[in-house]
């Protein structure tokens, strides 16, 4: 993973320069590329519309000093201008002939430039003129307004040409002439009448000029390798970052479950706090007023010695389940197993404050000790001789709390006499019964019934504790549902008052009331 970082890191310092270099080309080179382009461009246009003028010049002077000059010279007499001048000794062309020989040789050449002068009525004798749709279009227009231009623009993709149509307009001399010549098609002429049009049409092959714009098809070319050097940098990036990104999940999905594996090892509070950071795992301590809790299973070492191994070990594990699922669910810290004991504190890492934590370690308590007459039940329908009986023993009082041990190795667990005096209590309580330090019972009074026991001295309390037993409940714990459990020889009972239905009520009385007349008839002497 360090390597794919290392060669993104390499990436990015290279993709940073090159991206500031691409941008300023970009930004400079496009202008500058139009630029060199139109220069040429116009440079191009100008040299080709030289080229044709010149070229039309040359037609127009070669025209004029053969059938105008030359004629003139060549001519004896007087000197006519006529529509037939070929025909007519020393005649020359008047302005409309001149125009249509001019356009002939104008357009004869295969040049960007056609100049056509045309009219429907040609004179008696000529050839007709070849019109097409245009030319027809563009003298009716004309002569229905000679002053709106016609223009038309055609051509293919690669190929546009530009015609555009002026009227020839009459004289008063081309009227005179025109009315009274033989071979005139029409004689009514006025000045103002459109006589035909001239035409002039302009070819432009678009493709000529392709090359033109070499600076900017460079431009282009040199933006699409850019393009294309980046999109495949982007590429290389994305799958090196997807690499790392499949690495991370697989290490996360790694550490995920290294985590889960640990968790098993710590209290949920203790492993919440580490993780999201707000415990440092360092040995450090504080003190702190805490409730603890201590219970130790009665009779334990008698228990192993009938039970194998392996099924001692599921019955345990399934006690310690049991009674740490009702821990965590009354917000206690399940600091550790010892054999058969369990040792819980309520305070740290998360509080409620010092009486609120000792009334959820009664209530945790009193939990515990219904659980376990419902195990005990189904223990022994599992063939368990002699159940679980349980001493438990609660005590507030201040304690050092933290991490202790070593830097290779560490425990989170309390440290005090307070912390042994809840052990020492456990240890005088009944089996199945519950005995409070008087601490614990001035925060607890409104919730149980308890009696005082003798006072008991520690090692390490200076002052004589009061046990205190709890003999019943009051408030809202005497409103929890009652189990009640015996098994003795000759002895089988499980009551579970909250579970019961109606029916179930009245066969228990019926079934009571038996087995209590049984045990009066029995323990009354016999008769002689």
């Amino acid at each position: 993973m360090a390597g794919l970082g290392e060669q993104i890191a390499r990436q990015q310092r290279t993709m940073g320069p090159l991206l500031v270099t691409a941008v300023v080309i970009g930004l400079v080179g496009l202008p500058v590329a139009a630029w060199l382009d139109l220069r040429d461009l116009s440079e191009r246009m100008l040299r080709r519309q030289a080229s044709e003028i010149s070229r039309i010049i040359d037609e127009m002077r070669g025209f004029y000093g053969s059938e105008v000059v030359g004629r003139v010279l060549q001519a004896n007499g007087a000197v006519t201008a006529t529509h037939n001048y070929r025909e007519v000794p020393g005649a020359i062309p008047i302005p409309a002939t001149l125009s249509i020989e001019l356009g002939k040789r104008i357009s004869a050449h295969d040049g960007s430039v056609k100049y056509r002068f045309v009219s429907d009525l040609p004179f008696k004798g000529r050839a007709p003129h070849q019109l097409d749709v245009f030319e027809r279009n563009a003298i009716l227009a004309l002569r229905a307004n000679p002053k709106e231009p016609i223009i038309e623009v055609s051509g293919s993709l690669f190929d546009r040409q530009v015609r555009a149509a002026a009227p020839v307009i009459m004289g008063q001399v081309c009227v005179t002439c025109h009315n009274s010549h033989p071979d005139s098609p029409k004689t009514d002429w006025k000045v103002g009448d459109v006589r035909g049009i001239q035409e002039i049409s302009v070819n432009q092959p678009i493709a000529a000029n392709v090359l033109t714009f070499k600076y900017l098809l460079l431009y282009f070319g040199f933006a699409a390798a850019a393009g294309l050097t980046f999109i495949l940098l982007q590429l290389r990036q994305s799958a090196l970052i997807q690499g790392i990104n499949k690495e991370l999940s697989e290490a996360n999905d790694f550490l995920a479950a290294i985590s889960l594996k640990i968790a098993k090892y710590l209290s949920p509070q203790i492993y919440k706090s580490i993780f999201s950071g707000q415990k440092d795992v360092t040995i450090a301590t504080e003190r702190k007023k805490l409730t603890i809790f201590f219970s130790d299973v009665k009779d334990f070492t008698a228990i192993v010695e009938r039970l194998q191994p392996e099924d001692l070990t599921l019955l345990l594990n399934e006690y310690f389940t049991e009674m740490s699922t009702i821990a965590l669910k009354h917000g206690a810290t399940v600091d550790k197993f010892i054999g058969d004991a369990l040792l819980v504190f309520f305070g740290d890492p998360e509080t409620q404050g010092i009486e609120e934590d000792a009334r959820a370690c009664l209530r945790m308590a009193v939990d515990m000790q219904r659980r376990l007459e419902q195990l005990n039940r189904v223990w022994h329908d599992r063939g368990v001789e002699r159940p679980f009986r349980a001493r438990m023993g609660i005590n507030t009082g201040y304690c050092n709390v933290g991490n202790f041990g070593s830097d290779d190795r560490m425990d989170y667990t309390i440290i005090g006499a307070e912390a042994n005096l809840a052990a020492r209590l456990q240890s005088i309580a009944e089996p199945g019964g519950i005995c409070l330090s008087y601490e614990t019972y001035a925060l607890v009074r409104d919730l149980v019934r308890a009696r005082p026991l003798a006072p008991i001295a520690m090692k390490g309390i200076s002052r004589e504790v009061v046990p205190y037993e709890v003999e019943g409940l009051l408030g809202e714990l005497a409103q929890r549902p009652q189990v009640i459990s015996e098994h003795t020889t000759g002895l089988d009972l499980f009551l579970d008052v909250e579970a019961i239905d109606e029916n179930g009520v009245e066969r228990a009385k019926k079934r009571l009331s038996e087995a209590l007349l049984a045990l009066t008839i029995r323990s009354k002497p016999a008769a002689f």
